[in-house]
């Protein structure tokens, strides 16, 4: 039995990314209470060869012993459960739960909104650290989580085989929670001081000709690059199979876009599932 199990605090997309794993196959169950977690392989029928289940914070409260004996014993058992976290920053989830006027799980009449989800982030952070992929859904969209949970699924069926996300960011729009590691590239020349070039991206020849030719940025890059060579055998050899490594900027339309192209464009002759993901790169005109 292949089991993917997602988690995340309310409002972040678990119930988008169940529907995601039924319409490839899986066989979904939402909210599954934590106590049945571990009695799965043997209540499924054979035919269910793949099983998606959803865990949320209620299902914490109310098991005292939580979901980690129950991981362990799927593990003895010869299981490896796949574990997807979701998450989105405070303000996204509160416009969230007033746009759809629900209320939290964990709230009360004694107990605020901005409470319930630190109660919740607290709830789930043992599940949290042990997610073999963390996604940040603040600026994703469906379509975008569908092809993330779907990468992750292919490259966990490669043994010794990691995916490697490159996504750039502008630090002015906040940090991705998403990202294993994250670099500074604000100490670079700044293409948006060149007026000339400040109408074009990190994608864009000009820009491309101006950063190539600056030795701190090819620097950078090698530097980057020594880091994860370096990291990477280790990275793999304890059963990650997703890397997400985030490349910042001040904006996240020059530096940090070049940067995650030139590094993605590196790794993925070694590294075939290499992705590479602008997260800000649409947004230039909508401050």
């Amino acid at each position: 039995m292949k089991l993917v199990i997602i988690s995340g605090r309310s409002g972040s997309g678990k119930s988008i990314a169940l529907h995601v794993l039924e319409d490839l196959g899986y066989f979904a169950i939402d909210n599954l209470p934590i106590g049945l977690l571990s009695q799965l392989p043997s209540n499924l029928p054979d035919s269910n060869p793949m099983v998606a289940v959803s865990i949320d914070a209620r299902n914490i409260v109310t098991d005292p012993q939580g979901v980690q004996p129950h991981i362990e014993k799927l593990k003895s058992e010869g299981y490896d459960p796949q574990i997807i976290y979701l998450d989105s920053d405070d303000g996204t989830l509160i416009d969230r739960f007033n746009a759809t006027r629900r209320k939290h799980p964990l709230s009360s009449e004694t107990v605020s909104l901005s409470e319930a989800l630190a109660q919740e982030a607290n709830l789930l952070e043992l599940i949290a650290e042990q997610a073999d992929l963390r996604v940040d859904t603040s600026n994703l969209s469906i379509y975008d989580l569908r092809e993330i949970i779907t990468q992750q699924l292919e490259s966990a069926s490669h043994q010794k085989n990691v995916a490697i996300q490159f996504q750039s960011f502008g630090f002015k729009r906040g940090t991705p929670k998403d990202c294993d590691f994250i670099f500074d590239v604000r100490c670079l020349p700044n293409p948006y001081w060149e007026t000339h070039l400040r109408g074009f991206t990190g994608q864009d020849a000009p820009v491309i000709e101006f950063l190539e030719q600056d030795f701190s940025v090819r620097a950078m890059i090698s530097d980057i690059s020594g880091f994860m060579d370096k990291w990477l055998p280790s990275i793999i050899a304890s059963s990650r199979s997703y890397i997400t490594v985030g490349i910042g900027c001040t904006g996240g339309q020059h530096r940090s876009v070049f940067v995650a192209d030139q590094l993605a464009e590196k790794f993925k002759h070694q590294h075939p599932q290499t992705l590479v993901r602008h997260r800000d790169l649409s947004l230039a005109n909508k401050d």
